[in-house]
């Protein structure tokens, strides 16, 4: 009696196991396309924020810790317009990240908050993409810390800073004391008027190109530069007393501009005018 039980019992996982075997040979291929399938049937989800705030001249605005690009539209009023679009491969990434925006007449903070930290989110979680579109007024300062992604933004009759940014920086106008650090990518600022601190960059891996306005007076120093400075200024003599250090005297010199731990070249060039941008 035994010796038939474990005759069946035999019988029975053999069955099985050729149903399984069976299933897999003629559907092998099918969990590679159903899974597939699944990946690409789940859209992205999207997420928008639309604010307007009024801001005084003069007022701080601030961008920081933000996955993706920010783009910056100036003219001459008083609100600044807010559009932000997020998107993420699901609602529960979005969620793992949010947008926090403060505001009152003298600043504008729009920062992107860590996520929850948990192993599971750093693990299997991926970070919702987010595109920062302002419209402001010229007359702001500007900061912006922490963009994974391009920075660009119109004329500010401001100072600037700008940190840690992974993407090229394009500032078409700053006026006052600016600073530019660590930044992976070229940079191209646009400089009218220079404050009693300076202009200062540190810590850039690309290109530098300065555009002056042509009542701009200023001295340039750099130090440990891996590159060139190169002019297409008139009558600007540039200097070089040993490898990576450089000086040149723009107009008749003053106000300070520095350099240093630059991976790239620096050039020298005019700020284009209404007029001759027309011509």
């Amino acid at each position: 009696m035994k010796k038939i039980i474990l005759i069946i019992l035999l019988l029975a996982i053999a069955g099985i196991a050729g149903v399984v075997r069976s299933h897999t040979k003629s559907t092998g291929s099918g969990w590679k396309l159903s899974f597939n399938a699944d990946k690409h049937s789940t859209a992205n989800v999207r997420e928008e924020i639309r604010k307007t705030y009024e801001l005084t001249a003069g007022a701080r605005v601030e961008v920081s810790g933000i996955n993706g690009w920010v783009k910056i539209e100036t003219s001459d009023r008083k609100t600044a317009d807010v559009y932000i679009e997020r998107t993420g491969e699901s609602q529960e990434a979005l969620n793992r990240r949010k947008i926090t925006i403060d505001s009152n007449a003298t600043g504008l903070t729009i920062r992107g908050e860590k996520g929850d930290g948990s192993f599971l989110s750093r693990v299997f979680g991926s970070n919702p993409t987010e595109h920062v579109t302002l419209r402001l007024p010229k007359q702001i300062s500007l900061v912006t810390n922490g963009v994974n992604g391009a920075v660009t933004s119109g004329a500010i009759d401001g100072s600037l800073e700008v940190n840690g940014v992974n993407g090229n920086v394009e500032v078409a106008q700053a006026s006052g004391a600016a600073e530019i650090n660590g930044i992976n990518g070229n940079v191209t600022v646009g400089l009218t008027t220079i404050g009693k601190d300076g202009v200062k960059f540190s810590g850039v891996n690309g290109n530098i190109e300065l555009r002056f306005s042509d009542n701009v007076n200023a001295s340039l120093e750099t130090h440990g530069m891996n590159g060139q400075v190169t002019s297409d200024l008139k009558n600007v003599v540039v200097n070089k007393s040993s490898y990576g250090n450089y000086s040149a005297q723009i107009g008749s010199g003053g106000s300070s501009i520095s350099a240093n731990g630059i991976n790239g070249n620096i050039r020298l060039s005019r700020m284009m005018t209404a007029s001759a941008s027309a011509s």
